[in-house]
């Protein structure tokens, strides 16, 4: 387990393995400078890292033994580019970027640039994402692995009240993310709907939060047809899963909305092969919803925070829903199933339905839903759709805050037009253009007009399959889990929706 603290040591006599210090794209300038360095130690430091042709771009890292300049082992310098334009984000990416160079790396030291309670935020959250490492189910290769970096002090800011605060709520989020990072990454044999629903009652357990779960009968019970048409064909029984946070005192509602298809193979709409090596990862939202949850109560936000998890696995078994099934959502709504494929929408309905009941005075779901949204924004940036044009907007500004990105998409009214059934009140498909959209306009027709909603089609950004950058590792991102946080706090201030 990884410790971190602020530490009120001189820069130059830290007991540490490594020590990172910022650089510009000046090349020579360091930007922490005095006090936090001394003048001798900053000269001879951009002396010996012009020797080296640093350059200072963002995210370059360049290694100085420490030897005759402070007590640490090695000075890794970072570079932050020009800081006349280095936002926060910046700041936990480079972090990030430095802390996952030193794995195997016991202690480190980070040098503030600024000392105030946003920038020591920014560096431990970067630090603590950047060190993230996800082993739990290697063998042989264990030993083999290079460990986390086990102890990370931040020098340069006084250990006052801002600063601890700022600690604090950057421990408790990066520990969040990192949780839905592991769900993700579980392989779908460890994780069916049924081992969701403990890891939620297990998150959550210490902490003001009650949890229901409707297991198969409960959800035939009370008419959750989506959810039990895209369960049916899996010998893992679905479940839906219920969070409440509500703090006394707390005024606002929030609902967190988390799709949580534990393994997605097409149903019998059968996706092709390679398309399913990375489907444990359908769960991203799902593994959202229960970490921003367990945070937010760990920070005892003054919101009632409800989340709704509906979570299967889509199988192409004997039992399983067939292309041209007509099934019912929990609320009397028909749906023409023609695509298997297109199931998260069917269960998220189920679970917007539900939320809605509640009149909360926001209703966010965050949800790997379709491929059209990488084609159309990438693997890095998701999209946002919303009923209310200002309401996108707000949420856009509290996603770059919370340092995910993202971006406004639209929600056609031809779009909805394309999902017009013969047979049934809609289908679960459009004509195959603007997939995205589409599957947005299905999600809308399940939130009552006046109740305010907003969806966030993570699709791309909630997996990694290329190699690690910044703070984001390879598989797993934990995706969405930021933003649910800072919505919550928004809705609390007043600021949403």
């Amino acid at each position: 387990m990884t410790s971190i603290a602020l530490t009120s040591a001189p820069v130059t006599t830290l007991d540490v393995d490594a020590l990172i210090v910022g650089i510009t794209d000046e090349g020579k300038k360091h930007v922490e400078g005095p006090p936090a360095l001394p003048d001798d130690v900053r000269v001879s430091l951009e002396k010996a890292l012009e020797a080296l042709g640093a350059n200072g771009k963002l995210g370059e890292i360049t290694r100085v033994p420490g030897t005759g300049l402070v007590k640490a082992r090695m000075i890794v310098a970072v570079g932050l580019g020009d800081v006349r334009i280095l936002d926060l984000e910046k700041v936990r990416r480079t972090v990030g970027a430095a802390l996952r160079s030193l794995a195997g790396t016991k202690s480190v030291g980070i040098v503030v640039t600024s000392p105030d309670g946003p920038r020591v935020e920014a560096i431990a959250m970067g630090a603590l994402l950047g060190n993230y490492a996800f082993h739990a189910f290697r063998g042989a290769s264990a030993s083999s692995q290079q460990a986390p970096v086990l102890k990370i002090l931040i020098t340069g800011a006084p250990k006052n009240k801002e600063q601890s605060a700022a600690l604090d709520r950057a421990v408790v989020i990066a520990e969040a993310v990192n949780y839905a990072r592991d769900l993700v990454n579980t392989p779908p044999s460890a994780l069916p709907p049924e081992e969701i629903a403990q890891q939620a009652i297990e998150a959550v357990g210490k902490l003001p939060v009650r949890v229901e779960v409707w297991d198969e009968d409960a959800l035939a019970r009370d008419e959750f047809g989506g959810i039990l048409a895209v369960g049916q064909g899996s010998a893992n029984p679905p479940r839906l899963i219920r969070l409440e946070y509500s703090p006394k005192g707390a005024k606002k509602t929030v609902a967190l909305v988390g799709k949580g298809v534990t393994f997605d193979s097409g149903g019998l709409s059968l996706k092709p092969p390679k398309a399913m090596e990375t489907m444990k990862c359908d769960m991203s939202g799902a593994a959202a919803v229960i970490a921003a949850v367990t945070a937010l109560a760990r920070m005892k936000a003054k919101v009632n925070v409800i989340g709704w998890i509906p979570t299967v696995e889509n199988m192409p078994g004997g039992h399983a829903q067939r292309p041209g099934d007509v099934i019912t959502i929990y609320g009397g709504r028909t749906v023409e199933v023609l695509n298997t494929d297109a199931e998260g929408r069917l269960i998220l309905a189920d679970a917007l339905v539900a939320a809605s009941e509640e009149q909360p005075d926001l209703i966010v779901d965050a949800a790997t839903l379709t491929g059209a949204q990488i084609i159309a924004l990438g693997d890095r940036t998701s999209g946002i759709m919303s009923n209310d044009d200002d309401l996108q907007a707000a949420i856009y500004e509290t996603a770059k805050r919370a340092g995910e990105t993202m971006w406004h998409m639209p929600i056609p009214e031809e779009s909805r037009g394309t999902l017009d059934s013969p047979i049934a009140d809609i289908k679960n498909i459009g004509d195959g253009k603007g997939g995205m959209l589409s599957a947005a306009a299905f999600l809308r027709e399940f939130v009552p007009e006046g109740q305010p909603w907003a969806h966030l089609d993570i699709a791309g950004p909630a997996f990694n399959e290329g190699g690690p950058y910044g703070y984001t590792p390879k598989g797993g991102t934990g995706a969405a889990v930021r933003t649910f946080i800072q919505v919550a706090e928004d809705v609390a201030q007043g600021q949403l929706p």
